[in-house]
């Protein structure tokens, strides 16, 4: 029956788990403890259920003997590997909270982060290209993280070789549990899937990140539906080259893969398509996940014909919306006639609609989807919080099991995200047809999304702030046909000062993530105001845009 309002709440015909991660885990690994759980080619590493349970076990009692106990924070600071998801697990069955750690990250991010949660122990790559996170470590000290007591960088071919005070060897960490520790069944018993079990940060309007904060019911359940959209069973083998810092690796790949018996794969630690086609061959992948600049990285490989990817039928296209030539290419050309939508944020653990695997094509490049199962999407007036009727934009707002237990110790923030009936205020400008279809037409905060990375300018501009020859600063983002959008900052210099764009960007290097890097930079005497002052960033935006003949990119 169509609808007649925007409203719309999921089925609930199959139930919500209600188990931890950790024995929802035990229990697969016992219906197939000879099944392939983990491959990680570029560590050329393989686990059965069974060995991937018994070195989780193992970790989980390396973290006890620490004297780490049920609710303290554990950092992970990596790219894809085989510690990731033995941390993720490991800490589960602990009770200890994993805090995701984006690689991207710089000294002052890492500090804030790292001490906004009181992360009590930090597992840790030791260089990734031209990153140094031990530099990174070792420049911040003991007096810039006070309640850092542990850290172990993840041992491999290319780690440094020596271990120094405080910073000792993952390998060393993992080989120092024991996998029949009776304390790690016995730590288990006593938690509840109602437990906060991972913070992630998301960029804050007002400059600082935000800890979103998870339990197990919001991330498992999430996982469990996400599986289930792509028909997911234990003969299904993912493809994930996305991070695993996100939710989209940690949830839509992980999680999904976990709860539903398949096989997870990484092809490399980073993004290379190449790998990622190489993979998908030798380990005869039915599913792969990415971002649409991650999809057109590999068609447009020039070995891409080189593969064979029939084995491919299902994954998931997420992070931004994708050009409908480019999803005709990926259902056409590498066999993924069953590839899904999904669309979420992190403040919801994070999927709230997702497409599935028999949605029509056109409603698949055109929509995020409909309503997950056991939650509830409204499209309200932003102004009067009025259901807003069928094909009328508004904000998206969503409610269930998914909503986050709520920011790290931030309550004024929390109840400004969740309203008093436990709707989650997203933020973004949405519509949905008479059939349930979401689509998402625009962002209520100003919102920049490059690659699939969420930037709040107001981070941006906030950092700037503190050049001491800036005045003042707006950031906005600019349509871009590789990354979706490109960050460009107007600044106006101090009287009598003047400053380069080189200045500018050396002044972030090695502060804040490449990414947030503008990629423009102009230097200007005055912003466009209204009457009353207010500066008027679309008129930032659309100057910039003709200037650098960009107006022919913009994308939906």
């Amino acid at each position: 029956m169509p609808l007649t309002q925007s409203l719309a709440r999921g089925a609930t015909d199959v139930p919500l788990i209600e188990q931890t991660i950790g024995d929802f885990f035990d229990d697969m690994a016992a219906k197939q403890p000879d099944r392939e759980a983990l491959v990680s080619r570029h560590e050329d590493k393989r686990f059965t259920f069974r060995e991937l349970q018994a070195e989780s076990d193992k970790l989980a009692s390396a973290l006890l003997k620490l004297g780490l106990a049920p609710g303290d924070r554990v950092g992970i600071w990596s790219h894809n590997n085989a510690p990731w998801v033995l941390m993720q697990i490991a800490t589960a069955k602990a009770g200890l909270i994993l805090v995701n750690i984006n690689p991207a990250y710089r000294t002052s991010e890492l500090e804030y982060a790292l001490n906004k949660v009181g992360c009590k122990a930090l597992v840790t790559m030791a260089q990734f290209k031209t990153s140094d996170y031990l530099g990174m470590l070792r420049e911040l000290g003991p007096k810039r993280l006070p309640l850092l007591r542990h850290t172990f960088w993840i041992d491999g071919k290319a780690a440094a070789d020596v271990e120094e005070p405080g910073m000792r060897r993952f390998s060393r960490l993992l080989a120092s549990g024991d996998a029949s520790d009776p304390r790690v069944a016995q730590v288990q018993k006593t938690l509840k899937a109602t437990d906060p079990i991972n913070i992630q940060f998301t960029s804050g309007t007002t400059g600082f990140p935000k800890g979103a904060t998870l339990t197990h019911r919001n991330i498992l359940n999430n996982g469990f539906f996400i599986g289930e959209c792509m028909k997911l069973t234990p003969a299904d083998r993912l493809c994930i080259p996305v991070p695993l810092y996100h939710c989209f690796g940690m949830v839509l790949g992980n999680l999904a893969c976990l709860t539903h018996g398949s096989a997870i794969v990484y092809p490399n630690d980073g993004f290379d398509p190449l790998t990622v086609l190489e993979t998908v061959q030798a380990e005869k992948c039915t599913g792969l996940h990415g971002v649409p600049t991650m999809f057109i990285a590999e068609l447009d490989h020039p070995r891409f014909k080189e593969f064979d990817l029939s084995t491919l039928r299902t994954g998931i296209m997420a992070g931004s919306p994708c050009p409908i030539e480019v999803m005709k290419r990926v259902v056409n050309e590498m066999h993924l006639g069953e590839i899904t939508i999904a669309y979420g944020m992190t403040e919801t653990s994070p999927v709230s609609c997702q497409s599935s695997t028999d949605t029509p094509l056109d409603k698949r490049v055109s929509t995020v989807g409909t309503v997950q199962p056991h939650i509830e999407v409204k499209i309200i007036d932003p102004e009067t919080g009025a259901v807003m009727p069928p094909g009328q934009s508004g904000e998206l707002c969503t409610r269930g099991y998914s909503v986050m237990h709520g920011y790290w110790e931030d309550e004024p923030r929390t109840r400004e995200a969740i309203d008093a009936e436990h709707w989650m205020h997203t933020g973004d400008l949405a519509t949905m047809d008479a059939e349930g279809y979401v689509n998402i037409v625009g962002r209520i905060k100003d919102l920049v999304i490059r690659g699939g990375e969420n930037i709040y300018p107001r981070e941006i501009e906030e950092f700037l702030y503190r050049h001491p020859k800036v005045q003042d600063v707006q950031v906005v983002g600019l349509p871009d046909r590789r990354y979706g959008e490109e960050l460009c900052a107007w600044i106006i210099v101090k009287p009598g000062q003047a400053a380069t764009e080189d200045e500018i960007r050396d002044f972030c290097k090695g502060q804040i993530a490449h990414y947030k890097v503008p990629k423009y930079i102009r230097f200007v005497a005055e912003f466009p105001m209204t009457v009353t002052g207010k500066i008027q960033k679309f008129k930032i935006r659309d100057a910039m845009a003709e200037q650098l003949g960009l107006t022919q990119e913009k994308t939906a």
